[in-house]
């Protein structure tokens, strides 16, 4: 394990280049948006929100991680990364030799108060210590939680059809459009019964649930800078503010208000250092 500031991690063209099996980016707090371009490292990584809500996006789906969850990253894995307003971050690397047990495959997944307190106390370890010493066997600890960590359902499955891409691409760039299923089928030159039935094949739902799921991801990443439900639910294009927070409770098993501050009490008390981190330091 070896703690990385800022400075010292910008120096590094690559985290590939960093002979640790576990690398920790300590904190970072971005006070404006952020977005990552599509990049890919040999070392799989962990992206764990303190507070904010960030989004990663990988071919065949993207996923929210809103605060006291994280990203898990497969090595190899083309991705990109984003973060909304004000958000606190912790990153670790981990070469895949390190973490046989981890998901070969990218996923949110939640982060208890164990986990959370081995990931704040790792990123405290100096640059050097002694094999085989309490540091190494935290980091264990910390690995075997890691593996242990419940998979959380916030992910927005992305077709590898062309045709159902084009629909998919079309609904992320209006989420607000109520066109028809059917219609969207005619458009993308299918019919409606095939269109559903490939859905279902190469993303396990339907297009209702596709579409909750979009507006879900959202309004997490809106809610999280501040903006009012009666906002999001009139400009994602529902007809009250009641309406989109039963579509909401549905998807998340509590309201939109409760579930964010929740997490947010959740956030551990300290005071981390305000940086300002380059992009590609958190990618």
């Amino acid at each position: 394990m070896s703690r990385v500031s800022t400075t010292d991690f910008a120096a590094h063209a690559s985290v590939d280049s960093l002979h640790q099996a576990v690398v920790a980016v300590t904190a970072a707090s971005v006070a404006r948006d952020w977005e990552n371009e599509r990049h890919q490292h040999r070392k799989a990584q962990l992206i764990y929100s303190v507070r904010g809500v960030l989004t990663c996006e990988v071919e065949d789906g993207v996923w929210i991680v809103p605060p006291q969850c994280a990203v898990w990253i497969p090595g190899d894995l083309p991705h990109s990364a984003r973060g909304a307003g004000h958000t606190e971050c912790y990153c670790l690397f981990v070469e895949p030799e390190a973490a046989p047990d981890l998901p070969t495959f990218c996923c949110t997944v939640a982060v208890s108060p164990l986990l959370r307190e081995l990931l704040l106390k790792a990123a405290d370890f100096p640059e050097q210590y002694a094999a085989g010493g309490k540091e190494e066997r935290l980091i264990a600890t910390l690995l075997d939680q890691l593996a242990e960590a419940p998979v959380e359902d916030l992910h927005l499955p992305m077709p590898r059809d062309a045709r159902l891409r084009r629909l998919a691409e079309c609904l992320l760039v209006d989420p607000t459009d109520k066109t028809p299923k059917g219609v969207w089928a005619s458009r993308v030159g299918m019919s409606e019964r095939s269109m559903s039935r490939l859905l279902q094949d190469e993303i396990g739902m339907g297009f209702g649930r596709w579409r909750r799921q979009l507006h879900v991801i959202l309004a997490l990443q809106r809610l999280a800078q501040g903006e009012s439900v009666q906002t999001i639910a009139l400009d994602l294009g529902y007809g009250s503010a009641s309406g989109f927070v039963t579509m909401f409770r549905k998807a998340m098993g509590k309201p939109p208000g409760r579930y964010l501050s929740e997490r947010s009490m959740l956030a551990p008390q300290i005071a981390p250092p305000t940086i300002t981190l380059p992009g590609h330091l958190l990618g």
